[in-house]
């Protein structure tokens, strides 16, 4: 019988193959590592889930592997994006049946970046920190992800593959299964929503690393006003413990309830947050007593935090350097 099991992450080699054959593969495959960490951010800003993300992409290559001729592809990149798009839209709209399930509010998986010792390579296994291997700035950002999530699938992958990573609009018709005019109109219409749950005055990294830390503190001492100081009328807490461990089952929203909430649970328990990138923007990583850990991302807007999004969900913190 074959062999079926899994096969590591990234492109294996083949057996003995002719000498050109065999160059050809090593080509194919050191283009598609220069192209990993795009197709990484088009599955995982899909998805939400690195996980899936890393599958669609070691999916794509043996695709690619196992074509007859590519030397008919023109653009390698598009050819890749547009794969990876489509193994991403399927896998989207399975995991929207899973979510209907989901235990409290569902949040997409946080990529931590990886500590680093000055001047030299991540702490750890470098291998095994998500931020290695996807790109970490806007396109990957926790507001963006929540606000993709009230999108239809193609809806999101409409926005995505055109506005943020460049595809035309033909070519994503091919992904979604619509016409390019469809797709159009799919693309603007996200790009209205997205518009709309965007920071009309965001800060800058390291004023919302300031602003981070002020909460972290407030939250530790029980400074209910240095909260609301910081803290925007509207300000909406998210928390995903997917059913596993303590976590709101609904969404808090404004200022007095989301500061009276979190004053109940962090007060001196906050010692042990760090300030970590959390998908390109400052965050926290908190470990209790207990070893359970914690990562909180924040939207800044006009020098206020208007969204706290707590991830506990071990399942999805594994990664996390």
């Amino acid at each position: 019988m074959p062999d079926t099991s899994p096969q590591p992450l990234g492109p294996q080699p083949l057996g003995p193959q002719p000498l050109a054959a065999r160059a050809r593969e090593d080509e194919l495959a050191l283009a598609f590592e220069q192209l990993r960490p795009r197709l990484l951010r088009v599955a995982y800003t899909t998805t939400g889930s690195l996980a899936e993300a890393e599958d669609c992409v070691q999916d794509a290559w043996l695709r690619l592997r196992n074509l007859d001729d590519t030397a008919g592809i023109r653009d390698l990149g598009a050819w890749l994006t547009t794969t990876v798009g489509r193994l991403a839209l399927d896998v989207l709209g399975s995991a929207r049946v899973r979510r209907e399930r989901y235990v409290g509010t569902w949040l997409p998986e946080p990529l931590v970046e990886p500590v680093r010792a000055a001047g030299g390579p991540a702490v750890g296994n470098a291998a095994a920190d998500p931020a290695d291997r996807v790109t970490l700035d806007e396109s990957v950002s926790m507001a963006l992800l929540v606000v993709l999530e009230e999108l239809s699938p193609a809806q999101r992958s409409a926005f995505l593959l055109h506005d943020v990573f460049g595809l035309p609009f033909d070519e994503i018709a091919e992904v979604v299964g619509r016409t390019p005019a469809a797709v159009r109109k799919l693309a603007s219409r996200a790009r209205a929503k997205v518009a709309l749950e965007r920071p009309a005055f965001p800060p800058t990294h390291e004023r919302q690393r300031q602003l981070v830390g002020a909460f972290a503190r407030a939250c530790n001492d029980g400074d209910l006003d240095e909260l609301m100081r910081l803290f925007d009328p509207g300000v909406v807490l998210r928390a995903d413990g997917g059913g596993k461990v303590r976590a709101l089952l609904s969404i808090k929203q404004g200022a007095a309830d989301v500061a009276a909430f979190l004053l109940a649970f962090s007060v001196g328990a906050l010692g042990d947050a760090r300030i970590r990138t959390v998908n390109g923007a400052p965050g926290l990583v908190i470990r209790d007593a207990e070893g359970e850990v914690t990562v909180a991302s924040f939207l800044v807007d006009r020098d206020r935090i208007v969204a706290v999004d707590v991830v506990r969900n071990p399942d999805k913190l594994t990664a996390v350097p």
